[in-house]
């Protein structure tokens, strides 16, 4: 009973302790894209990925990105949502619904923050962008939808783990991907996207929390 307790309270400090680190670091990188300018890091990290550019990776790259806007993103997550409801996955059809929520509080925080876009005499351009640049609200939606995801699929008793496995790679690839495609088409810098993914992760574990303390509750009753 005592090793129980004592193992309950170290995963509630290391929950605590990650937020915390998390919300640090987010902030820590929100001063940081606010006082230097992006010749500090961001430009040397965006030609390194821009010079492997062809014609055949551009495409591929806009596909990738095409999945992250807004219009297509908000569908993707209404159709998830309203799919698991229809197979009474009631829980799990509310907690991809909420990410919908990210999206609006990426585009206050891109408003706070008010970071210009990269411009074409710095970098590349291969896409259109409106808003401010910190944080990426594509890759914000990646790690926030792919990571609701991710719990479902841990949580799920019916998917075999060869199959979890399998699903999860697909999960972290496409975080992964998207990233990269943001920077590589010219439409963010590297800290926009590592902002982005650090307030996702954030997100995603608060998210993971009310989802796992629902699903107690309801197998108590």
């Amino acid at each position: 009973m005592r090793l129980t307790i004592f193992l309950k309270n170290n995963e509630r400090l290391l929950f605590k302790s990650t937020l915390i680190t998390l919300l640090v670091i987010f902030i820590v990188l929100a001063v940081f894209v606010f006082v230097a300018p992006p010749e500090f890091l961001d430009i040397h990290i965006s030609e390194e990925i821009q010079e492997k550019q062809t014609p055949l990776l551009n495409k591929i790259m806009i596909w990738i990105s095409w999945f992250g806007q807004p219009l297509t993103a908000g569908a993707i997550v209404i159709l998830s949502s309203f799919s698991l409801f229809i197979f009474k996955f009631k829980r799990e059809a509310v907690l991809i619904l909420s990410t919908l929520l990210s999206s609006i509080l990426g585009l206050g925080l891109k408003m706070l923050v008010n970071r210009p876009r990269p411009s074409k005499d710095l970098v590349v351009l291969l896409e259109e962008t409106k808003f401010q640049s910190f944080p990426s609200g594509h890759v914000l939606f990646y790690t926030v939808f792919c990571g609701a995801l991710i719990l479902i699929i841990l949580r799920s008793k019916a998917i075999k783990n060869k199959i979890k496995l399998f699903l999860i790679a697909t999960c972290l690839s496409v975080i992964f991907f998207g990233s990269v495609s943001r920077v590589y088409l010219g439409a963010h810098w590297f800290t926009d996207v590592l902002g982005a993914f650090v307030l996702g992760v954030f997100i995603v574990l608060i998210m993971g929390y009310f989802y796992i303390e629902k699903e107690k509750n309801v197998s108590e009753i």
